[in-house]
């Protein structure tokens, strides 16, 4: 075979969620980027279809989320669930402006997630899986069908069966899967009274009978999204074609014989594997998404937690690639991220028990005793700012104690006019937002750093914030005059010690 010779600065494989966003934020930094896609085209099935707050707000702080909400599923404005217990969690103490998730089928995330890629000059081209990666001291070599295309580095978005992850021969530790299920977009011809009418709380949509257990999703007109399985169905069946007459087995059983299956859009079989790379970082290849870490689909954090590793790994890669910052810069991703993982592997694992379709009794008491708990505000906060992302802190070098945290988008008021916090980060530069004439004048600041002075009604908790792209405070200072020695070294960290002042 003949390939075709190509440059990037830097390729994805996998145009998922997490490779499309990651696309995005390297193109808003100027870095040319390649996604390539081994599917010829977009399977249009809703599968992950929830944003959680945190993701929200990040997606908001680029543009995106108006063009996500406009294709929004109807849902009742309720807040998420921890192992589909049935109290919802609360996410308003947490002063965000997106307290409940947002119910958008993958698919057209990942439509938005392109146009906005394209528009931005990202390549994408499909129909093109990895064969081969070849590294070196000053790039990889990646071979993809007919191509082979030579960048500074390469990101692996391309799923929990990832071939790159393969074929650099990374271990993949944890537990295998012991249960499947079945995850299928449908239409039905008639319905009973079972069948639910309007998206809800996750415990008002899920049902048990005959062995089975399901969750019925409206999708507005006649479709739904059916999930279901059976405790004593092992995973040897995952490659196994789902078919009509199973699909009509379990909605009938659990559903009553008046539902009826009138097509099948798309089906797919999951597991309950839960696995996670030990390192994200290769040398000059990084992995993100479910080609990191993989887990049991409850409370719906999959796509978010690649998003949301997409939003700290592009503006450090960007940086490192334009040479703004050293190599060493990219080992932050792993730090930061691997902890945010594996928090989230351990209490899916603890969900994975406590939404056992077939409980003990020891189990069932269990269930009883966190369904009181979660009625307790303290916490149902702790366990809403897990499942949402919104209580995520990042172990930043400083003192102040907003160091390492999200801020909320509160309402600003700077030379320009009223403005929020979030509209400040659609350039996807780094933030010195100063609300008490607290940075000296004159400071010289790197690259990419934008300085902003506004006042804001409500407290902030600080006179001046130094806020990183991915909206998390690494610098914060009380004192109506900042010491510049302190601000200059936390502007040095951003940079991974290489900030060039203008």
């Amino acid at each position: 075979m003949t390939l075709t010779e190509s440059t990037a600065e830097v390729v994805v494989a996998g145009a998922g969620p997490t490779g499309l966003m990651l696309a995005c934020e390297l193109a808003l930094a100027g870095v040319e980027t390649l996604v390539l896609e081994k599917l010829p085209q977009r399977i249009e099935q809703v599968k992950g279809g929830g944003i959680q707050p945190r993701t929200a707000e990040l997606l908001e702080s680029r543009g995106l989320l108006e063009p996500l909400l406009k294709r929004a599923m109807p849902r009742d404005p309720v807040g998420g669930h921890f192992a589909a217990l049935p109290v919802p969690l609360d996410c308003t103490p947490w002063r965000t402006r997106h307290p409940f998730p947002i119910a958008i089928p993958q698919w057209e995330i990942e439509e938005v997630l392109e146009e906005r890629a394209l528009a931005a000059g990202v390549r994408v081209v499909r129909d093109a899986a990895v064969s081969a990666v070849e590294s070196d001291d000053d790039g990889v070599v990646v071979t993809a069908d007919g191509l082979r295309v030579r960048a500074s580095h390469l990101v692996a978005c391309d799923g929990g069966h990832s071939t790159v992850r393969k074929l650099l021969g990374l271990s993949f530790p944890g537990r295998p899967g012991t249960h499947q299920a079945v995850v299928a977009d449908i239409r039905l011809s008639a319905v009973s009274a079972y069948v639910p009418r309007q998206m809800g709380h996750m415990s008002s949509l899920t049902r048990h009978a005959g062995g089975y257990w399901a969750m019925l999703v409206p999708l507005g007109d006649d479709r739904y999204r059916f999930t279901f399985g059976r405790a004593d169905q092992a995973d040897d069946t995952r490659d196994i074609p789902v078919t009509a007459e199973e699909i009509t087995g379990a909605l009938q059983t659990v559903y009553g014989p008046e539902s009826t299956l009138g097509a099948v859009d798309h089906s797919s079989r999951f597991t309950d594997a839960t696995r996670q790379l030990e390192h994200y970082r290769a040398g000059r290849v990084l992995f993100a998404g479910d080609a990191a870490h993989i887990h049991p689909p409850l409370g719906g954090q999959g796509l978010n937690l690649g998003i949301q590793d997409a939003f700290n790994l592009g503006w450090k890669l960007a940086a490192v690639v334009q040479h703004r910052a050293p190599s060493d810069l990219l080992d932050s991703y792993h730090s930061e991220r691997h902890p945010v993982g594996a928090q989230v592997l351990h209490h899916t694992s603890a969900q994975r028990v406590l939404a056992d379709p077939n409980p003990s009794d020891d189990v069932a008491a269990l269930r009883d005793i966190v369904i009181d708990l979660l009625r307790l505000p303290d916490t149902n906060r702790h366990l809403a700012g897990l499942m949402s992302g919104l209580s995520l802190r990042y172990e930043l070098p400083g003192e102040h104690p907003l160091t390492g945290q999200r801020m909320p988008d509160a309402d600003l008021v700077t030379e320009a006019g009223p403005t929020r916090l979030s509209a400040l980060f659609g350039s996807g530069h780094a933030v010195l937002l100063d609300l008490a004439a607290a940075v000296p004048a004159g400071l010289p600041l790197p690259p990419r750093v934008d300085l902003v002075r506004a006042t804001c009604a409500d407290d902030l908790g600080s006179a001046a914030l130094l806020i990183r792209p991915d909206g998390y405070v690494c610098w914060a200072a009380d004192t109506p005059t900042a010491r510049a020695d302190t601000l200059l070294t936390a502007l040095a960290a951003l940079t991974g010690g290489l900030a060039q002042v203008h």
